[in-house]
């Protein structure tokens, strides 16, 4: 019975030891620990003129300096044109939405679907829809919502932006991305300014953020942007015209079009209907849209760039900067992002590399030289808009340096890119940054916590103590000395 008390007391006493340690173990370097802030999730449809295309954003419900950390989780590209080329079949704009929404389903958790904001975004396209039909554009727009509205998330409305919204949100995505926005209002490089040319028309740069805006009432592409270089060259409509390089109204048979900017060789037929279904293009109150015209290209740079520099009114009043329209524009320096067309067609010529402004302008001249016999030959998987990059390409470099002065000295300022940081450069995710700031902050959760090796060394001994004080019970209840 003695041997039995002086196990039981040895046990207790190693119980009381191993528990103390324990206690001391877990009250030592106790330290509040953050919970990490839960994710939130957003979506952007981005409903441009010739496609759509899907963006996935995350961000922590956290806030830091009162920016969401935003970041690009996918991109998806709806198969198609855009949502405006379904003005006839309104329920085709939303069925073509359906499997980029799909694959949203199978990233964003089903959790978090619900509280999930997404946003349609509508641009040049639905612009130009509007204004020739505001019904067409209302029942794409009805579509469109019905779609999204089948998938369980927050859908907050489709919208069309304007030239300047569109523009101020690039240039704060493109300023988040190289984070001048969260680091201070004056870093070593301070803010990165915006070239784009979809905008409305010229602003004085102090205003909208600093973005450089394009000067146009209508965004040129395409067929519109073919036309108005006829415009530009003088070449206008009229019933009594005896120039054969102009479209002649009142005649049943083709006319002969004359474009310098398409390459030589080149030859499509155009419907008046088509070549007037712009607000870019002035309609002759005699122009029958059944006519058809066969533009011709000619392949003449200087007399392409000469018709595209008559699109823009470059005239300064005196003892005055200014890029367009007379409006004051200091002079340009520091570092510009150009994205988007400028992008892509810069792309297409390899022009996105630092190169020389003298050795851009050579690259575009002879490639304005090329026949069309020789481009088909030479890229044969880009047909569809082949003949168009030359006027591109030289609108571009006018708008550039006619428009906004850039010369040999600061054309390296120019960084013609497609991404930033692995994300994309577009308006769509300056949209969300402006969203996350409309979503309340959610509070952080804490606990109480310690270093790993602490907490284990803790549990350690709580183990020792709750085996010392079991087999203290067990001989206390089983243990019959003989």
């Amino acid at each position: 019975m003695e041997q039995k008390g002086k196990f039981v007391a040895y046990l207790l006493v190693a119980t009381c030891i191993f528990s103390i340690i324990a206690l001391l173990l877990t009250v030592v370097n106790v330290k509040k620990v953050f919970l990490p802030p839960s994710t939130k999730y957003g979506l952007v449809f981005d409903a441009g003129s010739t496609h759509t295309s899907l963006y996935i954003y995350q961000w922590p419900a956290e806030k830091e300096n009162g920016t969401g950390i935003v970041s690009q989780v996918e991109a998806c590209a709806v198969s198609g044109p855009g949502i405006s080329s379904y003005a006839d079949s309104p329920a085709l704009a939303g069925a073509s939405l359906k499997p980029c929404l799909d694959k949203a389903m199978t990233i964003v958790p089903a959790k978090l679907q619900k509280e999930t904001p997404t946003y349609l975004g509508a641009t040049a396209g639905m612009r130009l829809l509007r204004e020739q039909n505001s019904t067409k554009a209302e029942q794409v727009f009805a579509e469109v919502a019905k779609a999204i509205r089948q998938y369980p998330v927050d859908f907050r409305g489709a919208q069309i932006l304007t030239g300047d919204e569109e523009g101020t949100f690039g240039w704060i995505t493109v300023n988040y991305l190289l984070e001048t926005l969260v680091k201070g209002a004056a870093g070593e490089k301070g803010r990165t300014l915006l070239l784009w040319a979809g905008s409305s028309h010229a602003k004085d740069v102090s205003h909208y953020a600093q973005v450089l805006l394009g000067s146009r009432s209508c965004f040129l592409g395409g067929l519109s942007m073919g036309w108005a270089v006829e415009e530009g060259s003088g070449c206008h409509p009229q019933p009594s015209a005896t120039n054969s390089s102009c479209p002649l109204q009142g005649s049943s048979s083709p006319q002969q079009v004359s474009h310098p900017c398409y390459p030589k060789g080149y030859q499509e037929n155009v419907t008046a209907a088509a070549l007037y279904d712009s607000p870019c293009v002035p309609t002759p109150s005699t122009a029958s849209p059944a006519q058809v015209f066969t533009v011709t290209g000619t392949g003449d740079p200087a007399a392409c760039k000469t018709a595209i520099e008559k699109l823009f009114n470059f005239s300064c009043g005196a003892h005055r900067t200014c890029g367009f329209n007379g409006i004051y524009q200091p002079p340009v320096q520091g570092q510009f992002f150009a994205f988007s067309g400028f992008y892509y067609t810069f792309d297409f010529l390899n022009l996105t590399d630092q190169q020389s402004l003298g050795h851009v302008n050579s690259t575009i001249w002879a490639f304005c030289n090329n026949t069309w016999k020789e481009l088909v030959e030479d890229f044969p998987q880009e047909t569809e808009r082949l003949h168009m990059y030359c006027s591109i390409a030289v609108y571009i470099l006018t708008l550039l340096l006619d428009g906004y002065k850039f010369d040999e000295h600061t054309w390296s300022g120019i960084h013609f890119s497609k991404k930033a940081a692995n994300t994309d450069i577009g308006w769509t995710l300056g949209f969300m940054l402006n969203l996350t700031n409309m979503i309340p902050t959610e509070a952080l959760v804490h606990v109480k916590g310690q270093k790993p090796g602490l907490w284990a060394s803790a549990i350690f001994f709580i183990a020792l103590a709750t085996v010392a004080g079991l087999m203290a019970i067990f001989l206390l209840c089983f243990w019959k000395p003989k």
